[in-house]
């Protein structure tokens, strides 16, 4: 599939690319993190979380409201799910990635269905952050090379955490965890895991 950069105008309508900080010291700080076959997340990150980026993020990007920051690191080449939250996600690469995105507003609006051909991908080359807006259809990234990924995940404190109840009506059944709307792809076992299942279409991957 064709890969866009971040920086083209075609990523504008899925977030932004935001400048003005020193991330020097989180990416060092990355590199200690564990980077698995698997893709692991880790919602909240101590070691992260004590860094003075911490308190500037969630002054300048969340608007002082409690936030919580963690990372997604692995090896990934397949969309395999999408997901969106009530608010938008700061993410910064602690190596070059890329990211599979989509908007909500073309999820089917009788069933909840996504057609995954409207997936769209884009390089995140490392140390860049960027902004990816609440209406932004996202899931794991995807590698940019063999050796697999870090990525640095800011959302408000305590998105992604269990479900004190959970509803089965509506776009009710999509909430996963926390401030976490999730459709899965048939192919994967997310649907044994409780996930609702609708993405229609191939098991997108950046390979070939």
């Amino acid at each position: 599939m064709k890969i866009y950069n971040v920086n083209d105008e075609n990523f504008r309508k899925y977030g932004r690319v935001v400048k003005g900080y020193d991330c020097t010291e989180l990416i060092k700080t990355m590199q200690e993190t564990p980077l698995t076959e698997e893709v692991a997340y880790v919602p909240a990150e101590p070691k992260l979380e004590s860094l003075a980026i911490f308190c500037e993020l969630q002054n300048r990007e969340f608007g002082g409201l409690p936030m919580e920051l963690g990372y997604c690191n692995g090896k990934n080449v397949l969309l395999n799910a999408v997901e969106y939250h009530r608010s938008s996600e700061v993410n910064v690469a602690g190596t070059d990635l890329i990211l599979l995105l989509g908007c909500q507003q073309d999820i089917d609006p009788n069933n909840y269905t996504y057609d995954t051909s409207r997936i769209e991908a884009f390089f995140v080359p490392m140390g860049t952050m960027v902004e990816v807006y609440a209406t932004t259809l996202h899931y794991a990234p995807c590698s940019a090379s063999d050796s697999g990924f870090r990525c640095v995940v800011a959302l408000p404190r305590g998105t992604n955490q269990p479900l004190d109840t959970t509803q089965d009506a509506l776009e009710d059944r999509l909430l996963f965890a926390k401030n976490k709307w999730l459709i899965a792809h048939p192919d994967t076992d997310l649907g044994d895991q409780g996930a609702f299942v609708g993405l229609v279409g191939e098991n997108v991957s950046v390979e070939g």
